[in-house]
């Protein structure tokens, strides 16, 4: 709880203090105030990705020969569309929680409003947290959209095991919050975070056996897949739909796990600085 003074009570001293715990209302509104942001233009920030990804599906579908071409994972015969349909859920929810998280600070310093997040009394953990949560709530907005709308194409897109869907969208989402925060601390433009889109978000999703198996690549290929961190959430993600993975879970969770934890921390250190923020 915080301990604000209440109305009537006499102020405290300057530099004391006034907030000495976390500042739970500040933490909401910041939190809000994102969420709300990308509410207002929710047919190019949700419904958008949602048809493109549908498309995806589609085309590749058709490309590859229909509905009854299966793929072999794990020594199981799975169709094709069941397959790839995982990954561009999971492909949709990282690149909306990276373009929601690399978007804030990056504007507020372009427009000279960054001021609106170091100015009121949030600490670094606080603004940190409200702004992943902003971009984790985007990226999972946009994969139920996803999911509901190649549920009414017809694809079987039912959870076997609901928690892995849930454990690695959000360690896939927060993975890729974290990683906008950092770009929105170091882009000067709006270039420099659409480069980072272009060349590293954008190739590390599509060749992470999004739309093939792993196992049927050479062994060489397979051991740069498995230093792709956009491959073990696909393939978490993907056994909690078909109960079968690429690799086994408790690597992929621990890999995920401490990438986010570094990233964390390394966007705490930069905030608390103010690297190219505060100058």
């Amino acid at each position: 709880m915080s301990s604000q003074p209440e109305f009537g009570q006499q102020l405290p001293e300057p530099g004391v203090p006034v907030i000495r715990n976390v500042n739970w209302g500040g933490l909401r509104t910041l939190y809000i105030k994102e969420v709300r942001r990308f509410f207002k233009v929710q047919l190019q920030t949700v419904w958008a990705p949602a048809v493109t990804t549908l498309l995806f599906l589609v085309i590749f579908t058709v490309a590859l020969g229909g509905g009854g071409r299966m793929v072999t994972l794990q020594h199981r015969a799975i169709h094709f569309p069941e397959f790839i349909a995982p990954g561009l859920i999971v492909m949709g929810m990282l690149q909306n929680a990276f373009a929601n998280a690399s978007f804030s600070l990056l504007v507020g310093k372009i427009q000279g409003t960054i001021v609106d997040y170091l100015m009121p009394p949030l600490s670094t953990t606080e603004m940190l947290a409200a702004l992943c949560g902003g971009a984790v709530t985007r990226a999972f907005c946009v994969g139920g959209t996803v999911w509901l709308a190649m549920a009414i194409w017809g694809v079987n897109v039912w959870p076997q095991h609901l928690w892995a869907v849930l454990w690695f969208g959000f360690l896939g989402s927060l993975f890729l919050a974290l990683m906008g925060v950092l770009t929105s601390i170091w882009a000067e433009k709006f270039d420099h975070a659409a480069a980072v889109t272009n060349f590293v978000v954008a190739p590390l999703a599509l060749l992470s056996g999004t739309f093939y198996s792993v196992e049927r690549l050479a062994p060489a290929f397979q051991a740069i897949s498995h230093a792709n961190p956009f491959f073990y959430i696909i393939s978490g993600f993907r056994y909690g739909f078909l109960g079968v993975a690429d690799s086994p879970i408790l690597i992929g969770s621990l890999v995920i796990l401490g990438l986010d934890v570094a990233l964390g921390f390394a966007c705490y250190a930069l905030l608390r600085r103010g690297w190219k923020i505060k100058n």
